[in-house]
């Protein structure tokens, strides 16, 4: 697990207990728990998973096991405006690799970056489940089907304040 710098506060605490609470400390619930955790803070550094950890009384190793399988959850910060680009069969064979290459481009990040201001992430997806749309790009819940490399810059445009 790496190193984050965030330091919770009782009142962070308060919240993650109130959310194990909320589905009766089962650990059963984990993916739930974690969900609404990410929800809360934008992403699930060690600290708030070790919280979580105590709270169910079960291994860290576990909470971080469960964080680190499912791509819907990071450990790492996130833009504003994520950018999640699905790089399954369907979507890299119709051109997702050139649309990864334009975000890139057009934000001046790798994939995993975000901007300076913190509008923008990028990262790619395994599968978004919208094959007959492919190649498909997630704007938080927003999905672009048939998107093209010419499109990219309009519709990062769409989302600049």
């Amino acid at each position: 697990m790496s190193t984050s710098t965030l330091k919770l506060q009782d009142s962070q605490i308060k919240i993650i207990n109130n959310i194990c609470d909320s589905f009766n400390n089962n650990p059963g619930e984990l993916i739930s728990i974690l969900h609404r955790a990410q929800g809360e803070f934008g992403f699930l550094p060690e600290e708030v998973q070790r919280a979580i950890s105590d709270k169910l009384n079960i291994s860290i190793a576990k909470v971080y096991g469960v964080v680190s399988f499912y791509s819907f959850f990071t450990m790492t910060p996130k833009g504003r405006h994520a950018i999640s680009i699905c790089m399954g069969t369907a979507c890299y064979v119709r051109g997702a690799e050139k649309i990864v290459d334009e975000f890139k481009e057009q934000l001046g990040i790798d994939v995993g970056g975000v901007t300076e201001d913190g509008k923008f992430s990028l990262d790619c997806l395994r599968c978004v489940g919208a094959c007959g749309l492919a190649p498909v790009v997630l704007i938080g819940e927003k999905v672009y089907g048939r998107v093209e490399t010419h499109q990219v810059k309009e519709i990062i445009e769409s989302y600049k304040d």
